[in-house]
């Protein structure tokens, strides 16, 4: 009778074991709660790095679409916290003072802050026009 008795003890799991399963369950927990969190801040951070780079490719192509192209520099507010730095410079004078063109060296910057940290994204290109005459 007594060996039923201690086998029947046994068969169950103790207070202690419990409380271990309980705090790994936690810990793990805990782990997957921080990764979510983790990614909700690289997607919001991958969204703002998408929105400056499209308002920086907008403000390109009007740029290069322009036929008067002149140097210039400028800056502008973007709305939504972004600010806009554009500059048109030409480039390589000495090469191209005897050619029908002139090579400008475009450059447009998007500026924004996030989390008391300042960020910024650059695009630039060159163009082609042909000087007047």
């Amino acid at each position: 009778m007594k060996e039923m008795l201690l086998k029947g003890r046994r068969d169950g799991f103790t207070l202690l074991e419990i409380f271990v399963a309980l705090a790994v369950l936690g810990i793990a927990l805990l782990v997957i709660t921080r990764l979510f969190s983790a990614n909700l801040r690289a997607i919001t951070v991958s969204e703002d790095y998408i929105v400056a780079v499209t308002r920086a490719e907008s403000r390109l192509r009007e740029l290069l679409d322009d036929n008067d192209l002149k140097e210039k520099d400028w800056n502008e507010d973007a709305g939504g916290g972004y600010s806009i730095d554009a500059s048109v410079k030409e480039s390589l004078k000495k090469r191209t003072e005897n050619l029908p063109y002139k090579l400008f060296e475009i450059a447009v910057s998007v500026h924004w802050k996030r989390w008391s940290r300042d960020k910024s994204v650059t695009l630039s290109t060159m163009k082609m026009a042909k000087k007047v005459l």
